[in-house]
């Protein structure tokens, strides 16, 4: 065994140590031809120590940063560009950003900007951030036949907020393939309407659009105004929705509700788990609630729904409340929207989707935890308690600093904007929250960026796609310990 753990100790890839502890192989070392270096190597004492010491939050931070960094690079190529010409690489950089982080805002047109081997490599950026870095590793590891150890089934587990490491490599399995099976459905339902239009292109477009739709992306091939054109089409509205909402609310569930159908002696809502039931009701009340708002503050709007049926325009305000749950897409435009129903999707995209799952925002079950909590102290009660089960304290105190960590991101976003770029508030905010939340709507800001203005954006998807309570772990220098002598407590004044 010492002999071993020598030779594991030497191993380097990319000339990047990534081991974290000298007896396993990290998770991403098992996907690579492995060589010896000597121990001599220089720098790579130094380089061992610091990597050896990284969390599992921190490696899935630089995972995320590894794969944007290179999908930069191959989009600033100029075989990535549709006129053969490199694209400025800070647009290459965004691109891969919002593709990673599966955001959808786009400084320049996806569709007349970038070659097919960019739309490939685009594509490739965001199956691997929907799924997350870790995931796709994983299921590589597993094709090669590698083995899974605990050091990656911690790390695997931490990607997907998970509390047990238990049976993570059927987990990772089922996420692969229930995904394979949910994108290759959407294909098929869209090439019905994109076929017969774009003809054999109609393919790769069906494609790219359920794999964006499931992942929550928004970005697509189709047209520079996102899905605009087919507002009133049932086909490419349904089939959106439903990628949309099963990729939002999270595999967690989704595997939930697959063994729950599977049970004979247990049918019924009642036998979901506890955080399955959470984020199915408050996303079946998010979507009607917001479909209910954008209803009436756009009924009678000329430049949104005014001009529909009553039938059309609750299927374009459906499909507006569900894709601010982090997917971007827009068959209205977003900038013609009343400052009324504006305000309304700031809010829902600052929720997002549900845990475990493709979407971004603070989640439904942090909201639902702090609203649960909000209503615990207005009836006096000690406990917060949900559908008959106790919240823990732990919960509680990581719900708040998400909710909290989110807001200042938001805010000093805004805030850099407002000084760096200009531009209206509501559009400034809007952009904002839409980048923390990773959804990709924008009232037609992106478009104005200046280059300081697009790495504002960019650093903002990043950390709203890694997570701002995670980035904050990350860079903590202090260690996670027991108080061992508890101060004395006083009562402050609140509220």
């Amino acid at each position: 065994m010492p002999c071993y753990n020598k030779v594991l100790r030497n191993i380097e890839i990319f000339d990047f140590v990534i081991f974290r502890d000298d007896s396993y192989y990290s998770l991403f070392s098992s996907l690579n031809k492995s060589r010896i270096v000597p121990k001599t190597a220089k720098g790579s004492s130094e380089m061992r120590k610091i990597i050896r010491n990284l969390s599992s939050i921190q490696i899935i931070m630089f995972a995320f940063l590894l794969v944007i960094i290179i999908g930069s690079i191959l989009l600033s190529l100029p075989v990535s560009s549709a006129n053969g010409k490199s694209v400025p690489y800070v647009d290459a950089l965004f691109t891969a950003t919002t593709a990673t982080c599966v955001t959808g805002l786009v400084t320049v047109p996806t569709i007349s900007t970038w070659s097919v081997f960019g739309q490939i490599v685009i594509l490739l950026l965001i199956q691997i951030g929907g799924l997350g870095v870790i995931t796709v590793v994983a299921g590589m590891m597993m094709i090669f036949q590698r083995k899974i150890n605990i050091n990656d089934k911690i790390i695997i587990s931490d990607s997907f907020n998970l509390n047990s490491i238990g049976g993570i490599a059927k987990f990772v399995k089922k996420v692969i393939l229930l995904t394979f099976i949910i994108e290759l459905a959407g294909a098929l339902l869209y090439m019905i309407v994109f076929v017969p239009e774009f003809g054999i292109k109609g393919i790769w477009v069906s494609v790219f659009t359920s794999v964006s739709a499931f992942c929550n992306a928004g970005i697509d091939i189709i047209s520079e105004n996102s899905l605009c054109g087919y507002t009133l089409n049932p086909i490419i509205n349904i089939t959106t929705i439903i990628l949309i909402i099963l990729g939002g609310i999270g595999f967690v569930v989704l595997f939930d509700l697959i063994r729950l159908r599977g049970n004979k002696k247990r049918k019924g809502l009642k036998f979901l788990s506890l955080h399955s039931k959470i984020a199915l009701s408050l996303t079946a009340f998010l979507i009607f609630l917001g479909t209910v708002f954008i209803l009436i503050f756009e009924y009678n709007n000329p430049e949104t729904l005014g001009g529909y049926t009553f039938f059309e325009k609750i299927m374009a305000a459906l499909f507006q409340s569900v894709t601010l749950r982090t997917a971007g897409f827009a068959s209205i435009p977003q900038e013609c929207i009343t400052d009324a129903s504006a305000f309304v999707s700031i809010l829902l995209m600052f929720i997002g989707g549900s845990p475990a799952g493709t979407a971004g925002g603070i989640k439904t079950v942090t909201f639902f935890v702090l609203l649960a909590s909000t209503f615990s102290v207005i009836k006096n009660k000690r406990s917060v308690d949900v559908f008959n089960r106790q919240i823990s304290t732990e919960i509680l105190k990581r719900s708040v600093a998400i909710f909290a960590i989110s807001l200042l991101t938001v805010i000093g976003s805004t805030i850099l904007l407002i000084i760096f770029n200009g531009g209206e508030f509501i559009d400034i905010l809007y952009e904002t929250v839409s980048a923390t939340a990773t959804v990709g709507l924008s009232r037609s800001y992106t478009s104005s960026l200046n280059t300081m203005g697009k790495i504002i954006i960019t650093l903002t998807m990043y950390l709203g796609r890694v997570g701002p309570i995670s980035l904050a772990f990350a860079f903590s220098l202090n260690k996670s310990k027991e108080n061992l002598i508890e101060n004395p407590v006083e009562e402050i004044s609140v509220g």
